[in-house]
C-alpha cells in the first residue's frame, strides 16, 4: 500500500535493519563517556547552554552500512568503539531566550539505553529544576529524542512547557494504521512516538518549515532521518544550525558525506539534505550544533575535497 508521506514500505534496507534497533537498546561500551562539565556560549539574543543526556550505542551496521570493513573497523575505532559499534554522545541545548527557557529535544529518559537518560539529573546540577523548562521542542520523535517525555506514572517530565513538533512528523508517527504502512523495523520506533506525542497532545503545536517558533528562531526543513526531522536556524552573528540528526555523525559523515546512516526511514533524501546543509554551512560558514556529535557539537564545517571536516567552535 502507498503512504501518502512518500515512504516506501519495501525498503529492504530498513527490513534488515529490524533486529539492531533491539540489540541498539541493549548494547554498552565500556569506552563510552559523559560530558563533564557544561558548554556555555550565547548566539545574537540566544544564551545556550549544551547538555548532556549522556550517550548510547549503535551497532556497527547502523553507523557504518556502507564502509568496507577496513574503514568500519578504523572508524569504529577513532569512535571510541570495538567491532560490534561505537558509543556516540546525546548533546541536548537548553536555550534561554527572554523569559522562555528552551530544550531542543528531551533525549532518551528510561526509553532507550541506561548509558542515557541523564538530561534532568544534568538539568539539576546545573540549577534547572523541569518546573522551569517553558518549551520543548522536537527535531523529531525518536526514542533518544523524546523519550523523557513522560516519567515512570506517565506523569510529564516538563510539566510547564508548550511543545512543539513538524505537522509532518506528527501525521507520520500518529498514523493509526502504522502496522499496515510502515515495515516491522519501525513498529516500536511508532510505539514510542505515539507515547510521546499523545502524552502532550493538548500542549503541542505543529509547525512547517519556514516559521518562526519566537524571534529569530526559524524551522528548517530536514527530512530524510524521519519524514518530518526538522533542524533550526538561529539568527545572529554568521547564524547557528541546531542539526537534530541531519548529519548524525561529525566523524563519519562530515569525511563520508555520500554514506547512508542505518536508521534513516528515508535513505536517499536523508543523505541529499544532508549534503545540502554541509554544503551551506561549509559555504556561508555557519556555526552548527549536532545532537550526537563529540561534546558540545558546536563548530563548522570546512571543505576537505569532495567531503569535510568538522573545526571545533
Amino acid at each position: 500500500m502507498s503512504n501518502p508521506n512518500g515512504f516506501d514500505p519495501s525498503a529492504t534496507r530498513r527490513e534488515l535493519l529490524a533486529g539492531a534497533i533491539a540489540g541498539a537498546a541493549a548494547l554498552a561500551l565500556p569506552r563510552g563517556t559523559y560530558a563533564a562539565e557544561f558548554h556555555r556560549f550565547t548566539h545574537g539574543a540566544f544564551d545556550i547552554t549544551v547538555v548532556s543526556d549522556g550517550f548510547i550505542t549503535l551497532p556497527a551496521e547502523v553507523l557504518l552500512p556502507d564502509a568496507t570493513p577496513e574503514e568500519r573497523r578504523s572508524i569504529l575505532e577513532r569512535l571510541g568503539g570495538d567491532a560490534a559499534g561505537a558509543p556516540i554522545q546525546a548533546n541536548i541545548p537548553l536555550i534561554r531566550h527572554g523569559s522562555d527557557l528552551i530544550l531542543i529535544d528531551n533525549g532518551s529518559g528510561t526509553h532507550f539505553q541506561a548509558s542515557a537518560g541523564k538530561l534532568a539529573a544534568n538539568l539539576k546540577a546545573a540549577g534547572i529544576e523541569p518546573e522551569a523548562i517553558t518549551k520543548v521542542i522536537f527535531t523529531h520523535a525518536h526514542p533518544d529524542h523524546s523519550g523523557a517525555t513522560t516519567v515512570a506514572d506517565g506523569k510529564l517530565l516538563y510539566p510547564n512547557a508548550q511543545y512543539f513538533v513538524s505537522e509532518t512528523e506528527w501525521n507520520f508517527w500518529t498514523d493509526k494504521d502504522y502496522e499496515a504502512h510502515m515495515p516491522s523495523a519501525l513498529h516500536d520506533f511508532a510505539r514510542g512516538a505515539q507515547r510521546d506525542l499523545f502524552a502532550v497532545k493538548d500542549k503541542l503545536t505543529l509547525v512547517k518549515p519556514g516559521q518562526e517558533i519566537l524571534p529569530g528562531m526559524q524551522v528548517i526543513e530536514t527530512s530524510g532521518h524521519t519524514p518530518g526531522h526538522i533542524s533550526f536556524e538561529l539568527a545572529g552573528d554568521g547564524n547557528l544550525l541546531i542539526t537534530g540528526d541531519a548529519c548524525t555523525n561529525d566523524v563519519i559523515f562530515f569525511e563520508h558525506p555520500a554514506w547512508h546512516f542505518g536508521f534513516d526511514t528515508d535513505p536517499e533524501t536523508a543523505l541529499k539534505n544532508r549534503r545540502m546543509l554541509l554544503d551551506r554551512a561549509a559555504s556561508e560558514k555557519i556555526k552548527l550544533l549536532g545532537y550526537h556529535w563529540s561534546y558540545p557539537g558546536v563548530g563548522y564545517a570546512e571543505r576537505k575535497g569532495e567531503a569535510y571536516r568538522f573545526a571545533k567552535a
